[in-house]
């Protein structure tokens, strides 16, 4: 929904995303702790959205005694953010990339070797990537954006803002949104920004 806003868009606005650190610090959770809502939650998800969870998600989802996996969003928000140097126009692409990564193909996004085929799609050099990912700078990045969305107080995930000037910023959406009421709710805003009286 979100490449096709963008898409729908260009011309008008700059898209960037941000990683919100759902699940950071004291929040970083083995799958056997969080398993059980998602077993419950995914086919409202699905129903909602459209979209399906793989196979290879969905085993560890349901035999989270046999998964190693931990659920921490710190390394794919340092590889967004090495991503974004990189390719700036394409960050919502790789962040979509990111998402089918995780709940289509099982990839655990805390093991490096799962972003591997992501590098070979984008023709970004692996021992460069790498070395960024275990950086201290890239850390920082992904740290900053972290904080930059607690102080835009996004406290559900997904978030939509539109941001109309250094300090005002629209809530268009907290969670899933549909592609019509998303595009209906900018032009609102644009004609809003378009009416008001230049200062």
């Amino acid at each position: 929904m979100i490449k096709q806003i963008a898409e729908t868009f260009k011309n008008d606005i700059a898209t960037e995303v941000l990683s919100g650190g759902m699940m950071i610090e004291e929040n970083v959770a083995p799958i056997e702790k969080i398993a059980p809502f998602i077993q419950t939650a995914y086919s409202r998800v699905e129903e909602l959205t459209g979209i399906k969870f793989g196979d290879d998600f969905l085993w560890h989802i349901n035999h989270p005694d046999q998964s190693d996996w931990v659920m921490n969003s710190e390394k794919p928000a340092i590889a967004l953010c090495i991503f974004k140097e990189y390719y700036p126009e394409q960050q919502i692409a790789f962040a979509a990339d990111l998402q089918y990564a995780l709940n289509y193909e099982g990839r655990d996004l805390d093991d490096d070797e799962a972003y591997r085929h992501l590098l070979e799609k984008y023709g970004i050099h692996p021992e460069a990537f790498y070395n960024k990912l275990h950086s201290e700078a890239y850390k920082e990045q992904a740290y900053y954006e972290f904080a930059l969305c607690k102080q835009l107080q996004v406290t559900a995930f997904p978030a939509v803002l539109m941001q109309l000037s250094e300090n005002k910023f629209h809530l268009l959406a907290r969670g899933y949104t549909d592609y019509d009421a998303m595009k209906q709710r900018i032009e609102l805003v644009l004609q809003e920004i378009a009416s008001s009286p230049a200062k």
